[in-house]
């Protein structure tokens, strides 16, 4: 049998900690066997290594292994991609086509964030494990296969299958062994060695000496938590090894190339959504609506006022006008106020405020009865008040609309109105 020291050796695995040792003798142990096995840990850790040390220790080693990224395949292609599909089953679908689990018959596949596969491909998927059978899409034939499973995954599945996203009855058949493998930050020892291995690999890649850190460098790279692991540890040392002239690398310089809270990479986050978030979302628009009810029965009394006032707006309460329409009582009369403006029947007719049905009708008869000429008088006196604010101001729109309370856009349009 092949020794732990051996295997990370030839699948060039750095590090010598002992969760990290321990994972890769679990998949030495069951790669003779056909168990599916479940690799679960953070993005970036590297879980992609254990299932090609399975296949390559297995007498399926002959076959074919093939690896597939569940979450880059979109939901409405991934059953024709693992399973293949007949022709003409769905648009665009020209020629017949094996799947994976066809192609790679007597080999391994590797479902990589088995945790997206949608919940119909899962009961497809449930089916091949239980029994080795899968039915083409578009197909009524039943095929066998056989083919050996290894998923990963850097979700917790507990959650997953509480939220109703994945099935428990896959999770048990996917996990009969289960190999975990630890965080960067929980291989301290680890960092160091795998930095220098990078730097080692980029200075001859790239054909210029090899970065060094300092004592405080080094330090700081220990203390450092890698939201996003291994893969974050290698870009690093890539970045620095192109961008920086000194191979030397300072504190400053490596501080300069990393996110100082460690947040701003992706990365996976436990626990769930309180219910209290929606919860709060939903009072806030139910707020929103009973405000912009409210603003309305204002603007329903606003006009009545007006009406009853002859639409002097000198005699409408200023503070009604302000919670209306959120502007001072003379820009409303300017801006707000539509030229001949015809009050609607149902507008008086819908008043809460009027119970009694003579008065309704009173209002009604009002609001019918509005004199052109009270029109024709306010038209008048605004154009008066516009020419005279000119006037003093010497033409100055911007002076005369601020004297006037009024926005300058707003005097513009009235000059163009009234051909001023």
């Amino acid at each position: 049998m092949e020794t732990v020291q051996s295997i990370k050796q030839r699948f060039e695995i750095i590090g010598n900690d002992p969760k990290l040792n321990r994972a890769v003798e679990k998949a030495i142990q069951v790669a003779p066997t056909d168990i599916s096995v479940l690799v679960v840990g953070e993005s970036g850790v590297g879980k992609e290594s254990i299932p090609k040390i399975i296949h390559s220790l297995s007498h399926r080693k002959h076959g074919k292994y093939i690896a597939v990224n569940c979450g880059a395949i979109p939901e409405g292609t991934i059953d024709s991609e693992l399973f293949g599909h007949e022709k003409g089953s769905f648009t665009g679908a020209n020629n017949a086509r094996e799947g994976y689990f066809e192609v790679a018959d007597g080999g391994t596949i590797f479902l990589d964030e088995v945790g997206e596969l949608p919940l119909t491909t899962q009961v497809r998927l449930l089916r091949v494990l239980e029994n080795g059978e899968f039915i083409k899409v578009g197909s009524s034939q039943v095929q066998k296969t056989n083919v050996r499973i290894v998923a990963a995954t850097n979700v917790n599945m507990f959650d997953a299958i509480e939220k109703g996203k994945f099935r428990e009855d896959l999770y048990y058949r996917l996990s009969t062994v289960e190999i975990g493998l630890p965080a960067l930050r929980e291989r301290k020892d680890d960092i160091h060695l795998l930095f220098r291995k990078f730097a080692s690999d980029f200075a001859h890649k790239y054909k210029m000496p090899a970065i060094k850190l300092d004592d405080d460098a080094v330090k700081y790279l220990l203390n450092y938590r890698w939201g996003g692991n291994i893969r974050q540890l290698r870009n690093s040392a890539e970045q620095i090894s192109v961008l920086e002239t000194k191979r030397e690398i300072s504190l400053q310089t490596l501080i300069s190339y990393l996110p100082q809270d460690g947040t701003s990479l992706p990365s996976v986050i436990g626990g769930k959504k309180s219910d209290t978030d929606f919860s709060t979302e939903r009072d806030i628009l139910y707020k929103v609506l009973f405000d912009m009810k409210s603003d309305l029965n204002d603007l329903k009394k606003l006009t009545l006022e007006l009406m009853k006032n002859g639409a002097k707006v000198q005699d409408i309460n200023p503070n009604l006008i302000q919670k209306v329409y959120g502007k001072s009582d003379e820009e409303t009369f300017f801006e707000e106020q539509p030229h001949n403006a015809v009050i609607p029947k149902n507008e008086v007719v819908e008043q809460e405020e009027f119970e009694d049905e003579d008065e309704d009708d009173n209002n009604y008869l009002f609001a019918e009865t509005v004199e052109e000429e009270e029109v024709l008088k306010l038209e008048q006196k605004e154009i008066e008040l516009i020419k005279k604010s000119l006037e003093k101001n010497k033409g100055k729109r911007k002076a005369a609309a601020d004297e006037l309370g009024i926005s300058e856009r707003t005097l513009y349009r009235k000059i163009k109105q009234y051909d001023l």
